[in-house]
């Protein structure tokens, strides 16, 4: 499957680097499409109508403002589209591409490594085929797809799409704070590192039961409660339902 880039931003850097494949994409004038093409092979192409023309699937990574302008050059050529634009509903898309498969994505940027998260809802017309799980599998190969209803979808960007920033965050926090006790960087980032990727697996291994997993860490009284009263302190949970709040809006 042909896939075309309508925008070579940061997120569809990381997808193309994930996948591996030759690229076709344009970009506004940024020259960050013939970049990615001299990258991993393929083309930067001087039109997005010659873009939809020869991808079998159109990928759209351009800014949301610009899906009227961008529309109006690909809509007549393009064979099925996904959308990565934050906060457009996939009407909107639909709209703009009548007659054409629109899938919606909320990718995060670790599909550069294959281990993204990746909310993803089928169009929501009927489709010719098999092109919902074909679809599904080509985003697949970087990571772990998640169907989630259309009407959720930014909650989900609001969870995993915009996760490695939060997540870098906390770790940058961490650092800090060790290396304020006397700790290099270096030594804490592995330290904070191994832990995150074995909590990640311990809460599956637990079926998402994270009080159960703070409860086997946590001794009442002990250094690990007095360490999880801290950040209560602190407002941890109020400081992400604000994120949330301001990330999807409404």
């Amino acid at each position: 499957m042909q896939v075309g880039f309508i925008g070579a931003g940061n997120m569809a850097r990381a997808l193309a680097r994930g996948w591996g494949d030759p690229v076709l994409c344009t970009d506004s004038g940024s020259g960050r499409a013939r970049a990615l093409a001299d990258e991993l092979g393929g083309e930067a192409l001087g039109s997005n109508q010659e873009l939809a023309e020869r991808a079998d699937v159109v990928v759209l990574a351009h800014k949301p403002a610009q899906l009227a302008e961008v529309a109006w050059e690909a809509a007549g050529s393009a064979k099925a589209v996904v959308s990565l634009l934050a906060r457009t509903p996939q009407a909107d898309v639909r709209s703009a591409y009548p007659g054409v498969p629109v899938f919606r994505v909320e990718p995060n940027t670790a599909v550069e490594v294959g281990r993204g998260v990746l909310a993803f809802a089928q169009s929501d017309v009927p489709v010719d085929g098999d092109l919902d799980q074909r679809v599904k599998e080509l985003f697949a190969r970087v990571g772990t797809v998640v169907e989630v209803p259309e009407r959720l979808m930014s909650v989900a960007g609001g969870l995993s799409g915009v996760g490695p920033a939060y997540w870098a965050l906390l770790v940058e926090a961490q650092v800090d704070a060790a290396v304020k006790r006397g700790m290099p960087a270096a030594m804490a980032t592995q330290l904070i590192l191994g832990t995150m990727a074995g909590s990640a697996e311990l809460i599956g291994a637990r079926a998402g039961d994270t009080l159960q997993v703070r409860r086997e860490v946590a001794s009442p009284g002990g250094t690990t409660a007095r360490g999880l009263a801290a950040l209560e302190r602190g407002g941890v949970r109020t400081a992400f339902v604000s994120a949330m709040d301001d990330v999807v809006g409404g």
